[in-house]
């Protein structure tokens, strides 16, 4: 099916009730879920395949002709193989919980992404905290919230005044290239944060509290949403080559536009280390 830009606040009002839907299940597992292990320091726990059933069954409830792309059931495909096809309906890229290790150790800084991607861009971005009962919603064209006010990004001019943000995976030979980069940002930036949840940190720079963020290996579920956020706020995703930005990409730069080439030099200037994989 084509894609209809006029039924954009009817996506946009269904992605904050799943979300919703979502982060209610979160909750109501907290404390009582069983833990596994994906990886080394990849957890995941039943809560997560709980929200993402439910998200996706509400979703594709209501359209029925949409693709779903969730986290839980593309556990061991490339970045590019949960690429929607080209020409294809509408499709729905949802982290169920982002921020898993947070929430396994009970850390308030956790949340349900969903963004919907259509023509190969992400065109609604949800991002709910259940914790801090914080929705970031946005889409595109009609601007970014959070809680319903709108929101802009920050106007901080240079990285030295600014707040960065950054994720690693739980790779660790892939975490050491980003050590690198993070000791060339501290020696510039005001302050580093690394949050636990890059739906959250890109929220973040929609809403002004974060100055930029940059990560070499994220995934769909993590960004897709949040670039929409970003975009509507007024800020700058791309890339880290400077590319146009690509959820369906490892690697991005997303900053609140003022400090993007400021932060791109840093991070291009210290060594890339082993593509993702």
């Amino acid at each position: 099916m084509s894609f209809d830009p006029a039924r954009l606040p009817e996506y946009l009002a269904a992605a904050v009730a799943a979300a919703r839907t979502g982060a209610a299940i979160l909750e109501s597992w907290r404390g009582r879920f069983i833990v596994r292990e994906k990886g080394r320091a990849d957890l995941v726990s039943e809560a997560d395949q709980a929200s993402q059933d439910a998200v996706k069954a509400e979703l594709l409830g209501r359209f029925p002709e949409h693709q779903f792309v969730g986290e839980e059931e593309s556990f061991g495909k490339t970045i590019e193989a949960t690429r929607p096809a080209p020409g294809g309906p509408p499709a729905w890229v949802v982290d169920p919980l982002d921020g898993t290790a947070n929430y396994v150790h009970d850390v308030p800084a956790y949340c349900v992404s969903i963004a919907l991607v259509a023509g190969g861009k992400p065109v609604v971005g949800v991002i709910y905290d259940p914790r801090l009962d914080e929705m970031f919603a946005a889409a595109a064209g009609l601007g970014a919230t959070l809680n319903g006010k709108p929101v802009r990004v920050s106007t901080v001019p240079t990285v030295r005044d600014g707040m960065i943000a950054t994720g690693f995976p739980s790779n660790y030979e892939r975490q050491l290239r980003n050590l690198e980069v993070w000791k060339a940002v501290s020696s510039e930036a005001q302050s580093l944060r690394r949050n636990g949840s890059t739906a959250l940190a890109l929220a973040y720079v929609a809403c002004g509290r974060f100055d930029g963020y940059w990560a070499f290996d994220n995934w769909a579920w993590d960004v897709a949403a949040g670039f929409v956020l970003v975009a509507e706020a007024g800020g700058t995703a791309t890339t880290l080559d400077g590319g146009p930005s690509d959820p369906f990409r490892h690697d991005c730069l997303v900053t609140n536009g003022l400090v993007h080439a400021e932060l791109g030099g840093l991070i291009h200037a210290r060594p890339r280390g082993p593509a993702a994989g």
